[in-house]
């Protein structure tokens, strides 16, 4: 593994570390939590935000630049990971149809399908959540049960879809549906692009212990799609649908790193105070934090060993699954090492033996 990066590199760095330190907002509210809710005056601040970065270029970095990104290097998306975590920038908005959806039309789509809709998935005009998963039908996707009849010029859809994230911001949705309720499950199932405001479609929010409902269920009732909404050809949207995950499961290894939430944590420390004095000065607490940096940057060489093998010319291999489960169950560790910020300080020092 080569840490050294080439003098381009260090100058789109240098480039896009300036940008942010001039105009990431100083009383920002951050999140490294996708599926957490924003209320309306957050998430006015975040499309702000989204807006600003994307009149400045900072969007689908990596996308062709004949798409409206700048055709950026798989280190350079590196860089930019690292550079907006380190400046502990606001979410982007849309971060599904700029990952999945615009790559997928790119590949799948036609001319007048990918006029229409990737322009406005970067500006976020348009946003956009994903019908994969129903109730019975998650793990094992082909399973699912949603149909869409033909009648005439349009797909008559009827079925339910679940924990579908940001359904309830979205403009449009790419939607699994079984045109052939015959065939094998792997066949028989056409992908479609379904306008959320048609007549029909019901989103209703699945709140969370938290109180947050980032996630949701969503009724299709006799909604109309026209079938120039068609993804592919019909009865073989498995194949976009694969795709679709592999763009997926191809990306930098589960998001931003952690490194950026352990100093927030330490600062959190640094800023409590149990007995008279700030929770740092306790051992047990450093030692705890410091155990979680350890553990956050072995996660960010495990993701350089992903990188490696992409930048030799090779598939993406268990680095990405395993990082997506490590950074899970480690940021789930620290929340709740930090779970008393408001009900009580004493227990953080409880929670560090």
């Amino acid at each position: 593994m080569d840490f050294h990066y080439s003098a381009e590199d260090e100058a789109f760095r240098l480039e896009l570390r300036t940008w942010l330190e001039t105009n990431t907002p100083k009383t920002s509210s951050h999140t490294d939590d996708p599926f957490m809710e924003d209320n309306a005056e957050e998430w006015q601040q975040r499309l702000q935000w989204h807006q600003k970065m994307h009149a400045a270029g900072w969007v689908g970095i990596s996308w062709p630049k004949e798409y409206g990104g700048r055709g950026a290097t798989l280190t350079q998306s590196l860089i930019y990971e690292e550079e907006l975590s380190r400046a502990r920038t606001p979410r982007l908005l849309n971060g599904l149809g700029i990952a999945l959806v615009g790559p997928t039309l790119m590949h799948w789509g036609s001319e007048e399908q990918k006029k229409r809709y990737i322009p406005k998935i970067l500006s976020a005009e348009e946003m956009w959540c994903q019908g994969y998963s129903e109730p019975g039908s998650g793990s094992d996707v082909a399973s699912l049960r949603t149909s869409a009849v033909e009648d005439c010029d349009y797909f008559v859809v009827n079925g339910q879809k679940v924990w579908t994230s940001d359904a309830h911001h979205a403009d449009m949705c790419i939607l699994l549906v079984r045109t052939d309720p015959n065939a094998p499950k792997h066949q028989g199932i056409s992908y479609i692009l379904v306008d959320m405001h048609s007549p029909g479609v019901t989103v209703r929010p699945l709140v969370q212990i938290t109180g947050e409902s980032g996630f949701n269920e969503v009724f299709f009732e006799d909604v109309r799609v026209p079938k120039a909404n068609l993804i592919g050809e019909k009865n073989r949207g498995w194949q976009v649908a694969i795709t679709t995950l592999m763009f997926e499961r191809s990306g930098l290894g589960g998001g931003r790193d952690l490194t950026g939430q352990v100093r927030e944590l330490q600062n959190l420390a640094e800023s409590l105070d149990v007995d008279g004095h700030p929770a740092w000065e306790g051992s047990s607490v450093r030692q705890q934090i410091a155990q979680f940096a350890c553990e956050a940057a072995a996660l960010k060489y495990t993701r350089y060993r992903q990188i490696t093998r992409r930048l030799q010319g090779l598939p993406p291999g268990p680095e990405g699954s395993v990082l997506k489960l490590a950074m899970s169950e480690l940021s789930m560790k620290m929340s709740y090492f930090a779970r008393n910020r408001t009900s009580g300080v004493r227990e953080i020092v409880v929670a560090a033996v």
